[in-house]
Parts: C-alpha cells; sequence; structure tokens
C-alpha cells in the first residue's frame, strides 16, 4: 500500500478515540476509549472512591512498621531562595508494641531551629508532627475503623494539626471545624459535581494497571472550592490507591493557602505503604508570617 494510503488509513476518522460520557447522579463524567472497553462499573466505581479507606489505611500502617526514611524540608523566602531547611535520614523501631525514632544523619540550614531544637517555622511543625516520633509511642495498631478526626476539645497547634490530617488524608471529603471551607471540600459529592470536569482513564502506574480517575475545577468556579484538582490512581484489581495528586487553593481573608501534593504508594508484603510524599505550597494566617515551604520524604526499608 503507498504510503499516501497508509496515512489516510491511520488517521481516519474511524481510527480516531472515541471518548464519551455518563452521568452518575449529579456528575458528568468522561471515560476514554479503553474504560469503555474494560466495561467498567463507574456508579460502583464512583463509591469505591468516596468510601475509600485504603489511602488513609497506608499511613496508618506506617505505626506498625520499620522503616527508614530520607526527610528534607526548605523554607524558602518570597523570591524562593531557600533561608533555612533540615535534611536528614531517620529511622522508625517497632519492638514490644511500641516505636521510637532514631536520627542517623542531620543537616541543618539557617533558623530551622530556635535555642530549644524546636522548629521556628508552622510547615516544619506541621511535618515533624506528621512524621517525625519525639519519644517512644505504645500501644498503636493500623485499624481504619473508628478512627475518625475530629477537632472537637482541641486548640491551637492541635486542631490546626488535626484539621491538616482531615485535609492530608482524607483529601475530597467534608471537613468540619475548618472556617468557611467545611462544604467546599467534599468534591465527590453531587453538591459540587457541577463545578468539575471529571474524567475515567486506564494506563501503568509503576507496572501497577491502573485507573485514573481525575477532577479538574472549571475556570469559573475556582472560588467556590478548596480542591482545585485532583487525581487518584487506583489498582484496577483490588481498587487501592497507588497514587495521588492533589492542588488545594483558599483565600477567606483572614487566611490563605496554596498547596499542591503528591503521594505514592507501594506495597511491602501484605502492607500498602506510602512510598514519597511531596509538599510545596505557602499559607498566610492572621497575625503570622507568611510561609513558603516545600518538603519531600521518601520512605524505604520496610519491615
Amino acid at each position: 500500500m503507498p504510503a499516501f494510503f497508509c496515512l489516510l488509513y491511520f488517521f481516519s476518522p474511524g481510527q480516531e478515540k472515541k471518548d464519551s460520557t455518563v452521568i452518575v447522579g449529579g456528575k458528568t463524567i468522561t471515560l476514554t476509549e479503553v474504560v469503555l472497553s474494560n466495561k467498567l462499573n463507574v456508579p460502583a466505581f464512583i463509591n469505591r472512591i468516596k468510601s475509600d479507606t485504603s489511602f488513609y489505611k497506608a499511613f496508618r500502617n506506617l505505626h506498625i512498621l520499620n522503616f527508614t526514611a530520607i526527610n528534607d524540608i526548605r523554607m524558602n523566602d518570597g523570591d524562593g531562595k531557600i533561608k533555612a531547611g533540615l535534611h536528614s535520614i531517620t529511622k522508625q523501631i517497632r519492638s514490644n508494641n511500641c516505636r521510637s525514632m532514631q536520627t542517623l544523619e542531620e543537616q541543618l540550614t539557617g533558623d530551622i531551629y530556635d535555642e530549644n531544637r524546636e522548629f521556628n517555622y508552622y510547615t516544619a511543625k506541621m511535618y515533624a508532627s506528621l512524621f517525625f516520633t519525639k519519644d517512644t509511642i505504645c500501644g498503636e495498631d493500623n485499624i481504619v475503623t473508628g478512627h475518625e478526626f475530629s477537632t472537637a476539645g482541641k486548640t491551637g497547634l492541635e486542631k490546626n494539626k488535626e484539621q491538616l490530617k482531615m485535609l492530608f488524608f482524607n483529601p475530597g471529603k467534608r471537613i468540619n471545624g475548618l472556617p468557611f471551607i467545611s462544604n467546599k471540600t467534599a468534591i465527590y459529592d453531587d453538591e459540587l459535581a457541577d463545578k468539575y470536569d471529571m474524567s475515567i482513564d486506564f494506563s501503568m502506574f509503576k507496572n501497577t494497571s491502573c485507573y485514573i480517575f481525575t477532577q479538574k475545577v472549571k475556570p469559573e468556579n475556582k472560588g467556590d472550592v478548596v480542591v482545585d484538582e485532583m487525581t487518584t490512581w487506583l489498582n484496577d484489581k483490588t481498587f487501592e490507591v497507588m497514587a495521588r495528586n492533589y492542588s488545594l487553593s483558599y483565600s477567606a481573608g483572614v487566611y490563605d493557602f496554596k498547596v499542591q501534593m503528591e503521594v505514592e504508594l507501594t506495597k511491602s508484603g501484605e502492607y500498602l505503604v506510602p512510598s514519597l510524599i511531596r509538599y510545596i505550597g505557602n499559607w498566610k494566617a492572621i497575625f503570622k508570617p507568611r510561609e513558603w515551604g516545600i518538603f519531600t520524604a521518601t520512605l524505604f526499608d520496610f519491615k
């Protein structure tokens, strides 16, 4: 066949990818051709996404495992130049139903610590509260059921830590206790459906075949939501979350933030665990200076 006719054949309309849309509740979702071919049960898929616990479970699994972490925290100025930082290698040791952390290496930059070795920066304090263990902690488990996040009875840093965990571990779900934005985070609910473009695709992620669910806010609705965009990779057989990227932003006058996060998960034996966490963001709260922070946590050697 002459080359010209070969080109006509490969680029003829009948050879183009054909996406389609389905409506689930109030959501209009675009499905790629490969997803259509797989005959995915879309309503069941959306329910799996809404009720997923595998993402949070992966982080709770860290409470019961030994692992090593490379930690990189950088605090920048408004021009993007680093003014303080910490780079360390830590090892969590779990023994006799207790866990503790050893610092194997540590390099400091600028005023990351005060004279009492407390973090000078709120972003660094939040990182430490999630990934560093100061003392020995005993009696923990990796059970998700019954461990709901709540700000009840909490104030100050402890309340803010709980709110951060809600955004970090349960992105896309309604979060009570966040002023002005509690009803703007539940992106899976039909009430916010028309504010997003949604799609389901299919591809490989780290040698695992995955469905990819993306929600991206429509430009005209950006001020009405907190989650600007979220993409989730789910194992096509177990429907466990394998990775998630999300962008959050909001301005409420008394505070504002703009954050991007990436999380990659991996299997260590029977356990799903986070292997890489990246954060880039800035935030400003009333009576506090604006902070620009970048952190990366690389976790490995799980046992």
